[in-house]
C-alpha cells in the first residue's frame, strides 16, 4: 500500500477559511481596507495549494480524467483572481489614487469583479473537477461529493449575476459552505493506493 506525501489539503483549508474569516472582519472596520487587501491576498495562496495538493493526490490514485484538470485550471485561476482583488483593493489606498473617485470607484468594482463573480466561478470548476471523478471512484463521502457538485452548479449560475444584479446572493450562497467543502475534502479525500492504483470515469 502506497501512501500520498504533500502538504495536507484539510489544515491548508482551514488556513484559508481563518484568512477568509478575517478578512471579513476587516471589511467590517473603518479604516481597515489595507488590511483587508492583506488578508485578501493571504487567503489566495491556500486556495491554490489546495487545489494543487487536491489534484496531485487524485492523479496519485489514478484519476486520470480531465477532470482533474479542470479543477486545477479553476483552482489557480480562482487563487490569481483573489490575488488580483487584493491588489485592487490595495491599489485604491494609494496616496495618489485615494482622493480620485472615479478611479477607486473602478477599483473597487474590479476587486469586487474579481474577487466575487469570477472567484466564485473558478472556485465552482475545481469543486466540480474534484468532485465528479471523487463520486465515481468512491474517493470521499458520498454527502460531501454532492455538495461540492450543488456548490458548482449554484457558482456557475452567479455568472448571470453580471447581468442581473439580484443574483449577487449566490456568492455568499457558495462562498461559506465552499469552505466546508474544502476542509472536508482536505481531511477525507483517499491518500493511500494499492499497488498500481485505479481510474475513474468521468
Amino acid at each position: 500500500m502506497k501512501k500520498h506525501h504533500g502538504p495536507h489539503p484539510g489544515i491548508v483549508a482551514i488556513v484559508y477559511s481563518l484568512l477568509l474569516a478575517l478578512t471579513v472582519i476587516s471589511y467590517n472596520i473603518p479604516g481597515a481596507t489595507r488590511i483587508n487587501a492583506l488578508f485578501q491576498f493571504g487567503a489566495a495562496i491556500p486556495v491554490g495549494i489546495f487545489t494543487a495538493a487536491v489534484t496531485s493526490r487524485l492523479h496519485f490514485l489514478g484519476v486520470n480524467v480531465t477532470g482533474v484538470s479542470i479543477a486545477l485550471y479553476g483552482g489557480i485561476a480562482a487563487s490569481v483572481l483573489l490575488i488580483l482583488s487584493g491588489l485592487s483593493t490595495w491599489a485604491s489606498t494609494q496616496p495618489d489614487i485615494a482622493n480620485d473617485t472615479p478611479v477607486v470607484h473602478a477599483l473597487q468594482h474590479l476587486g469586487f469583479g474579481c474577487g466575487g463573480y469570477a472567484f466564485i466561478v473558478m472556485l465552482g470548476l475545481m469543486m466540480a473537477g474534484i468532485s465528479v471523478p471523487s463520486l465515481f471512484g468512491h474517493y470521499n463521502p458520498r454527502w460531501l461529493v454532492w455538495l461540492g457538485l450543488v456548490l458548482a452548479g449554484f457558482a456557475e449560475l452567479s455568472t448571470l449575476g453580471l447581468i442581473v444584479p439580484q443574483l449577487v446572493w449566490l456568492l455568499p450562497v457558495v462562498r461559506i459552505p465552499s469552505v466546508i467543502w474544502m476542509i472536508g475534502t482536505g481531511f477525507t479525500l483517499r491518500k493511500t493506493r494499492e499497488g498500481g492504483g485505479v481510474s475513474a470515469a468521468a
